[in-house]
């Protein structure tokens, strides 16, 4: 089947998907809304995140139990990143910037710019989002879908 062909049908399918109703493949992209399924990002974020991350978030991305309570120094445990905190409520972008930047309000994350490439942390991010269940990951990308839409 020739390429023009293949791209034809592909731009068919999409036309009719609900997921890109109001938008282009290219705004998806762009917006980060296309899911990472890159065995070797993949592989790459689950490397760097146990190097860096387990340590505070759990092996798994499963949080400290108690991430919801505050300490008597008022700051915040390690939240669970696997898809059963807070996280996905949040866009790939601003979750990046939470690596880069740290959590100077509220937690004790350290920044890992300087330290971790805009690459790395895109790639711990998409092993994150690889561990959500698809329930939550379609509900992330349906939120960010809406701020997309409404921009």
């Amino acid at each position: 089947m020739n390429k023009y062909i293949v791209t034809v049908m592909l731009a068919s399918v999409l036309s009719g998907c609900d997921a890109f109703q109001g938008s282009s493949l290219h705004q998806a992209e762009e917006a980060g809304l296309v899911r990472v399924t890159d065995p070797a990002v993949i592989v790459a974020g689950a490397s760097l995140y146990q190097r860096h991350c387990a340590e505070c978030h759990g092996n798994n991305a499963e949080g400290d139990a108690g991430w919801r309570q505050r300490s008597a120094e008022g700051k915040y445990p390690p939240p669970p990143l696997n898809g059963s905190g807070h996280a996905w409520h949040h866009s790939k972008q601003r979750l990046v910037e939470m690596i880069a930047e740290g959590s100077a309000s509220g937690g004790d994350m350290p920044a890992w710019k300087g330290k971790l490439n805009q690459a790395e942390m895109e790639s711990i991010v998409a092993w994150l989002q690889a561990q959500w269940p698809d329930m939550v990951y379609d509900a992330w990308h349906e939120r960010q879908l809406a701020k997309l839409n409404a921009n």
